[in-house]
């Protein structure tokens, strides 16, 4: 078996339940348009979805993709017999309520017994939330965030209309708490953006320097974990990166991405703020869609308007199933994934062929092969990256700073040429192409060997193609 099947028969069961909610009813023909060719265009739609890396299997170890949990999957769809609009009581009051539960559950995890909180599209509109408030709290100053941090940033600060300073990374792809600083002494950031599981590297920023610079200079601190959030659970995490995550609810803001390590369909963020007080900045009136409930409804406290109730359904269904404590079956998944980043980082390591810039803090994994310069090693990654692909091992490219990796700064051994010159982004060669490895299936652990046998199969080839070619 490839694809998982139990969603499919627990579905039947559940089906029943809800519809008997509305036995009481008149009973009505419910007639389906086009019913008699439903299962000939589901067959199309089966076939066209064949055109896709197998994101559900172990070898599929390049981005951020995995299926949901049965139980999410099963849920989503069946909240979609009603299909239910979170953006306010009357037109989704159950799967309101259940979003309400499974925010409150994730705030929890950080700590936070008061917060205001829901659930997003996704970590972009998360984020675009977060940054709006502290531009309204602290209007026209600079948003800041590392150069490893997720793009969305910089975008959203130019949506926004707000200035964003990029702050530079160490070489473990983590923001340079001293360029912070320096930055801060201009008094003109309203709100650093500190990262826990870089999108790219999964780094961490140095949170507890973060919190001391902010007791100085009082920015707003947002905590961008979309990815690495659920890490909080981890029992297997190292004492430096443990530290930050102990800090982690001392932020003013959160977001957290479900559709990630929440085992979560696409597309699920959640965003939290410590203060629930900045629900007034959402303060908005319409005379037409909430008319039958004197209650706080969701759709006061977000940007968005409407909002698929189903995605509050499978994630309740799912913390239910797994709830979000340390030590319990969800957390071990995430402890699973880490042990298999930290396995494949030291066997990548221990081989003369790679160099590994610095073992993982979470998941993700960055390595790149040993070569005489930048560019010799950018181009051999580039072909084990296609030489992978042809034996059914998917990974993943990342470009990183050259000075992430010193040996290739200057010249090696007997084969080396001159220095590499830094400033020459023509050709990239300040950067290095790294292969890149998302580890977030806890299948991973068990595949590691067969993974590695297919990376040194595709390691041969591309040095036989490389020699083919001169």
């Amino acid at each position: 078996m490839q694809l998982e099947k139990a969603s499919l028969e627990i579905l039947p069961a559940a089906h029943r339940t809800l519809e008997e909610g509305f036995a009481s009813l008149p009973a009505i023909d419910a007639r389906v348009p086009g019913q008699e060719r439903m299962a000939e265009v589901m067959q199309q739609v089966a076939v066209r979805l064949r055109d896709n890396y197998p994101y559900f299997h172990p070898f599929y170890a390049g981005q951020m993709l995995k299926p949901p949990h049965p139980i999410a999957r099963a849920a989503y769809a069946l909240a979609t017999w009603i299909n239910p609009n979170n953006h306010a009581l009357d037109g989704g009051r159950a799967s309101s309520a259940m979003e309400r539960e499974a925010v409150a559950e994730i705030a929890a995890m950080f700590g936070w017994q008061t917060h205001l909180g829901h659930l997003a599209s996704g970590g972009t509109m998360a984020n675009l939330e977060a940054l709006w408030v502290a531009g309204q709290l602290n209007p026209g100053k600079k948003i800041a965030a590392s150069a490893q941090a997720h793009y969305t940033h910089h975008r959203i600060s130019s949506v926004l209309g707000l200035p964003f300073a990029e702050l530079p990374c160490d070489p473990r792809g983590r923001m340079d708490a001293q360029a912070l600083a320096a930055r801060l002494a201009g008094g003109d950031i309203g709100c650093v953006v500190a990262t826990l599981g870089t999108t790219g590297t999964g780094s961490v920023d140095p949170l507890a320097e973060i919190l001391r610079l902010r007791a100085q200079h009082g920015f707003r601190l947002h905590v961008d974990a979309a990815y690495g959030g659920y890490f909080t659970l981890a029992g297997n995490l190292s004492e430096e990166t443990r530290s930050a995550y102990n800090q982690i609810g001392q932020a003013d803001s959160i977001v957290v991405d479900p559709h990630k390590h929440g085992l979560q369909p696409y597309g699920c963020g959640c965003v939290l703020f410590r203060d629930p007080s900045v629900g007034a900045l959402y303060k908005h009136d319409s005379p037409y869609t909430y008319f039958t409930s004197s209650e706080l409804h969701l759709g006061e406290i977000s940007l968005e308007c409407s909002r698929p109730g189903a995605s509050a359904v499978a994630l309740w269904a799912t913390q239910k199933l797994l709830p979000l404590v340390r030590g319990g079956e969800f957390a071990a998944g995430l402890e699973a994934c880490r042990e298999a980043a930290i396995s494949l980082a030291e066997d990548l390591a221990a081989d003369s062929r790679w160099l590994v810039p610095f073992l993982p803090e979470l998941d993700i994994v960055v390595w790149a092969p040993r070569a005489a310069s930048a560019r010799l090693a950018s181009e051999r990654s580039q072909r084990i990256f296609t030489a992978a692909a042809n034996r059914g091992l998917h990974l993943a490219l990342l470009r990183l700073p050259v000075g992430y990796f010193p040996s290739l700064e200057k010249p090696q051994g007997r084969t080396a040429g001159p220095a590499l010159p830094r400033a020459d982004s023509s050709d990239h060669q300040n950067t290095v192409l790294c292969l890149r490895s998302v580890l977030m299936k806890p299948e991973h652990r068990e595949w590691l060997s067969q993974i590695l046998s297919l990376l040194d199969a595709a390691f041969r080839d591309a040095e036989k193609e490389t020699e083919s070619c001169h």
